[in-house]
């Protein structure tokens, strides 16, 4: 993050099966925006904990289910084999294994659901790489744990080929290597608990068609990323506890989204009309979300609280002046043109309790189509059909100067509560800041954008707006680049006119 932007590369193609197109999700522009009002200082929502005491299920087989023998290895992969699409297997309580090889997989048919018994487990025993994959349709995996399988880096093990429609409830997926979980179009997780994968609990990225319709509701996701790859592969933007790429229309609702080592929630490149509300996003270790090169969404009431302490103190220490937020949108914002059930991005109703810094909306002057800084490497927005042409002299011109990047404006920030006490996060400086800003455009030699035109652009131009927020605590605002940092009566004045209806109580966060 920060003006030295991240390598984004984008995952690798799954490799064992053909995918199916996805449909895309259209909505309804410029939907009014409901009644809000300042959430009270009670307004912590309980978490969905359901690591700890998943809903058991059934311990007899349903009517016509096939039983699964945990004594008999490969006996869940074989009966799949011989078994008819729509098929309801039933697995017994016990480990359940699969045979040894990198393909020894489950392979479920159309329409096939596998309920697992109490107790019921299916362990890769750190031998096997994917537990569930292929492109079957509308498939369900329901009260079973998949634990001890050893994905490679950006390929998951359950639903490994991104196939549409899968049902994830109840379902604890942990201790995997790579992601715990690949998502397609129409895909609904609920309930289940993803933790302690060692990248994500969730990649949300399909190959080829996109993914539309995706439900992700009432989880827990916790500790993931345990193989720290942003370590292992500095400025790889390639961990999370759940990310998205090019995802259009998600509902992220009622999750517990906490301890995870980088950032919580990261909707990466070209994601569209996301719902983000009602969710518990506590104690990671970066941002609770970001929200990077994307459009049109809505994150509303949620619970945000202790997040950003490792990563933000970390560039503190080192000097960096750059204002690292808890909820970080980056070259994002509001685009009419787009569909979807919002032509904004609209944040509030939110509590946002002792974090490493608040809300930043950050452009990076440098990042657009073509450009070698741009780190979503080969993708453009989606306003620009033919990238070659983001490239001089058109681009220089309208309507090209404006599609040729993506842009952070349209940001409504209202109706939320800020809360800070330094002597919790334990931090004297760098901790307390909303900021509003881009950097000096430099780069390559035929952009347009050089100098601080993209700085003026979002400060004064985009419509990107904080308004009738409440501030508990000796908060900070930065605004055009990171040398301009103001004190809130700065803040509310000429020439930015930030948070009018707002109030602050510097000495309130304690």
């Amino acid at each position: 993050m920060g003006i030295e932007r991240r390598h984004r590369a984008l995952p690798v193609a799954a490799p064992v099966l053909a995918l199916v197109a996805a449909t895309g999700c259209v909505g309804t522009p410029g939907a009014p925006a409901e009644p809000s009002a300042a959430p009270p200082p009670s307004a912590a929502r309980p978490a969905a904990r359901v690591c700890a005491e998943p809903a058991a299920g059934p311990a007899k087989p349903p009517a016509g289910a096939v039983p699964v023998d945990p004594a008999v290895v490969g006996d869940l992969a074989a009966k799949t084999r011989s078994s008819p699409p729509n098929t309801v297997f039933w697995l017994r309580p016990g480990e359940h294994r699969l045979e040894r090889g990198r393909h020894a997989q489950v392979v479920p048919k159309k329409g096939n659901s596998y309920l697992g018994a109490p107790g019921a487990v299916l362990d890769g025993r750190k031998t096997n790489q994917y537990a569930f994959g292929g492109s079957a349709r509308d498939v369900a995996i329901r009260h079973l744990t998949v634990q001890g399988f050893v994905a490679p880096h950006d390929e998951g093990v359950v639903n490994h080929d991104s196939a549409d429609g899968w049902v994830i409830e109840h379902a604890r997926i942990q201790y995997n290597s790579g992601a715990g979980l690949m998502a397609g179009a129409r895909q609904r997780v609920r309930a289940s608990c993803l933790r302690g994968n060692g990248q994500y609990g969730m990649n949300a990225y399909k190959a080829s068609g996109g993914i539309s319709g995706l439900v992700v509701e009432d989880n827990e996701i916790a500790d993931n990323n345990r193989d720290d790859w942003e370590r292992r592969r500095p400025g790889c933007g390639c961990t999370g506890g759940v990310k998205f790429w090019a995802v259009d229309g998600a509902d992220i609702r009622g999750n517990w989204v906490h301890d995870n080592r980088g950032a919580g929630l990261w909707a990466d490149t070209n994601n569209n009309d996301f719902r983000i509300e009602d969710n518990v996003l506590e104690a990671n270790d970066g941002a609770a979300l970001i929200y990077e090169t994307s459009y049109n969404a809505v994150v509303r009431k949620n619970t945000i609280r202790r997040n950003n302490w490792v990563e933000g103190r970390r560039y503190a220490d080192r000097g960096d002046s750059f204002p690292f937020a808890t909820v970080y949108l980056s070259e994002a914002g509001g685009e009419p043109r787009i569909p979807a059930r919002t032509d904004r991005i609209e944040i509030y109703r939110n509590v946002l309790e002792n974090n490493w810094s608040g809300i930043t909306l950050w452009e990076n002057a440098d990042r657009f189509c073509n450009s070698p800084a741009n780190t979503s490497t080969g993708s453009c927005t989606l306003l620009v059909k033919d990238t070659d042409r983001c490239t001089r002299p058109e681009i220089a011109e309208p309507p090209l100067y404006s599609d040729c990047r993506w842009k952070t404006q349209r940001v409504d920030i209202h109706d939320n509560r800020f809360v800070l006490d330094t002597s919790v996060v334990e931090c004297t400086v760098k901790c307390d800041r909303m900021a509003l800003l881009a950097n000096y455009g430099t780069y390559p030699d035929w952009s347009p954008y050089q100098g601080d035109r993209v700085a003026e652009a979002i400060t004064r131009k985009q419509h990107n707006r904080w308004h009738d927020n409440v501030y508990l605590g000796p908060w900070s605002f930065v605004a055009h680049d990171p040398s301009r940092v103001l004190d809130p009566g700065q803040w509310q004045a000429a020439p930015y006119r930030q948070d009018a209806g707002s109030t602050f109580r510097p000495l309130g966060g304690g």
